[in-house]
């Protein structure tokens, strides 16, 4: 039964050995959300992403997908990773494959397309983030910028419903974040479901619907844009956010 109601997760806790890295996360994304997720090094953002896509199986607690718990034995990992993409910190593309053959080979081995509807697939979204012209070329010859660029028509390519973005922009240059976060906000305002743990309070504050912002392993404040960069209610994102933008709040 699909709902507006993309992800619900409940109490959800992960340990590595002895040290508790999230500590009863609830949260609910709602379809075509764009949540920014901010906060220190170290207070569980990543390791939240990582969960969502199972790279890291949860210590205790629920993620329902559409109402269905993904950690259920019989929940179908594989079809589910078609549905919710991830662009990481290093683009993990394959260096060995052109642009191109980056972005078709999940399509055929996962959705089973054929060779000439996952260049087309591959082409239309490659067009989107404006690296077209780069199709032939290898990732050891682009700049990180266009890495991520690739990265990111890779997944859409996949007909993802979500894509989490786990701070892509954070390997960067400079001046090749722009670029990065252009494709971004485009993407928010085509209506694609987004959790983005990012740096980029900018991005945060302008694109999001909502930003949670997590403080050693919880969620200290969850709200809308304005609220957490005009007036936080937690102490806590005031001290952050004076760290990070250096001004009262």
């Amino acid at each position: 039964m699909q709902t507006d109601t993309v992800f619900e997760i409940n109490h959800l806790v992960k340990n590595f050995g002895d040290h508790q890295v999230l500590k009863d996360i609830n949260m609910t994304v709602s379809k075509g959300e764009v949540v920014s997720i901010i906060g220190a090094s170290g207070s569980g953002k990543s390791t939240l992403l990582r969960c969502l896509n199972l790279l890291e199986t949860p210590t205790d607690g629920e993620i329902l997908y559409h109402g269905d718990n993904v950690l259920e034995k019989n929940f179908d990992i594989r079809s589910y990773r078609t549905k919710v993409g991830m662009v990481f910190q290093q683009f993990n593309l394959f260096n060995n494959m052109s642009v191109l053959k980056n972005c078709m080979i999940g399509q055929q081995k996962v959705l089973k397309r054929s060779a000439q509807e996952a260049k087309d697939v591959a082409l239309e979204y490659l067009e989107k983030v404006g690296m077209s012209e780069f199709v032939n070329a290898k990732p050891r010859q682009l700049s990180g910028g266009q890495k991520q660029r690739v990265a990111i028509a890779r997944s859409l390519s996949m007909n993802c419903e979500v894509i989490l973005f786990d701070e892509p922009t954070s390997a960067l240059d400079p001046e090749m974040v722009g670029e990065v976060l252009l494709v971004m906000k485009n993407l928010a305002e085509s209506g694609l479901t987004m959790l983005v743990v990012t740096h980029e309070m900018q991005f945060a504050k302008d694109v999001s619907s909502r930003v949670v912002f997590m403080d050693d392993g919880v969620i200290a404040e969850d709200d809308s844009p304005e609220v957490i960069f005009n007036e936080p209610k937690n102490p806590r994102t005031r001290e952050f956010l004076y760290r990070v933008l250096n001004k009262d709040i």
